[in-house]
């Protein structure tokens, strides 16, 4: 047996950490989707058009936005070895750095017809730094809410990531919508698209500021053996918790590809699918974001209560059920395209609410981040990060009625996880480990 006791750091303002830890996640998430919601207005600015089909730019820009999540599972490895070994303030003011500089790359880069080829380059350089950033925001985000949380309510501390990210989409979504009803769409795909990207970079500056004030969440370790608390090695968490990580990857498939589809790519599915106009579908977007982001704490608080495994079988049995049939209706009408998102939301709210909670009830301190990181930013990168770029080769290729079904099977990957995932709401994760 081996033991490690963790001298966990009394936290002083449990509040105060989740403001932060909230504020902050909001401010990577507004920079890293802001990439998504945009691509409509600057595809044809990067990638020449082509003549056998007008979705050729914007299924080349949605290539570059899965590269971002290429660069996550590393990230998740490395940078979660450096939060789990110098600590989580340290690392989240890392990830933050690197989304400011990415966001603001992507404001200032020149156009294909300005420098050619540079161009898309320097757009996935700028793309490969959010990745690097999210691979290793979330996890660590994750690990520091969680264990800032007072007893019996790490669920819903946990529901605060995503309540973050839907203000970030919000924000975004908002922020997009205003300013394309204020200067028009001609001028959004010449220059508009590049100012909230500008605005993310400032965004990210207050952020990492917000961050410095924040008390370090992870405590100090020695084993029995008098080793040092962490390994140099960046897969020794892997290799010590197989099963764990086996489990964190597939309760990540469905989760991500849920929440890049309901969350995110909707936005433009609808204008592919079912006609709706930009504005229309951005609106749409922001009255189900409210109210998902309202879901979220209401879902965290059922499973401090009831467990985190029902409310990941409501998620994965809910979505197998409903998806096909909500994605097989084609109308425009506002009221209409209402109803499927907020669905859609409804059933992952369940999901998204308790994942951190879960990931983090699963390992102990000194491989929390690195453990977790790698699985689950691999299972995003693949699946959640290449949601807009199947769905819209499928369209282009006129397979659309298939894609429904995509969600289908990485929703019963998430239940199998579910399945296999011990009940962890009420344990213990200070410190011990056998």
């Amino acid at each position: 047996m081996r033991i490690e006791t963790s001298d966990k750091p009394a936290i002083l303002n449990p509040r105060r950490q989740l403001i932060a830890g909230t504020i902050g996640h909001s401010v990577e998430f507004f920079d890293f989707l802001a990439y998504s919601y945009l691509a409509v207005y600057f595809a044809t600015s990067f990638f020449p058009s082509s003549e056998s089909s007008g979705l050729v730019p914007l299924l080349s820009a949605f290539g570059v936005f899965a590269v971002g999540f290429l660069a996550r599972p590393l990230a998740g490895l490395f940078i979660g070895l450096f939060a789990d070994r110098y600590g989580r303030r340290r690392a989240l003011s890392l990830t933050i750095s690197l989304m400011a500089g990415g966001s603001l790359l992507v404001a200032v880069c020149p156009t294909y017809s300005q420098i050619g080829v540079a161009a898309p380059i320097i757009l996935t350089v700028a793309r490969i730094l959010q990745g690097l950033s999210a691979g290793g925001e979330y996890t660590t985000a994750g690990a520091f809410i969680v264990e800032s949380a007072p007893d019996g309510r790490r669920g819903f501390y946990s529901s605060f990531m995503f309540v973050a990210s839907g203000m970030g989409k919000l924000a975004c979504l908002a922020f997009i919508t205003a300013f394309v009803a204020l200067i028009g769409e001609d001028a959004m795909r010449d220059y508009g698209w590049r100012i909230p990207f500008a605005v993310g970079a400032l965004a990210a500056v207050v952020a990492w500021y917000i961050r410095r004030g924040t008390q370090e969440t992870l405590g100090t370790t020695v084993s029995d053996d008098g080793a040092a608390p962490v390994s140099r090695n960046p897969l020794n968490a892997l290799q010590r918790y197989p099963k764990q990580s086996l489990i964190v990857f597939a309760i990540a498939t469905g989760m991500g590809v849920g929440q890049y589809f309901w969350a995110t790519y909707l936005t433009t599915y609808f204008q592919i699918q079912n006609g709706a106009s930009a504005t229309t579908a951005m609106t749409v977007g922001i009255i189900t974001l409210i109210l998902y982001t309202i879901a979220q704490p209401v879902a965290g608080l059922i499973s401090d209560r009831y467990g985190r495994k029902p409310c990941m079988y409501a998620f994965g049995i809910g979505t197998i059920i409903v998806t096909p049939f909500l994605l097989s209706i084609t109308s425009s009408n506002f009221a209409v395209l209402i109803c499927i998102q907020l669905v859609g939301l409804l059933l992952l709210s369940f999901c998204t609410s308790i994942t951190s909670a879960v990931m983090v009830e699963n390992f102990p301190p000194h491989v929390r981040v690195s453990g977790l990181g790698f699985p689950y930013s691999l299972s995003v990168a693949i699946f959640g990060g290449t949601v807009p770029l199947v769905a819209t080769a499928l369209a282009n290729s006129g397979y659309s009625q298939y894609f429904p079904w995509y969600i289908v099977a990485t929703a019963v990957v998430t239940l199998v996880g579910a399945i296999s995932v011990p009940e962890t709401f009420r344990s213990d994760i200070s410190g011990e480990e056998s």
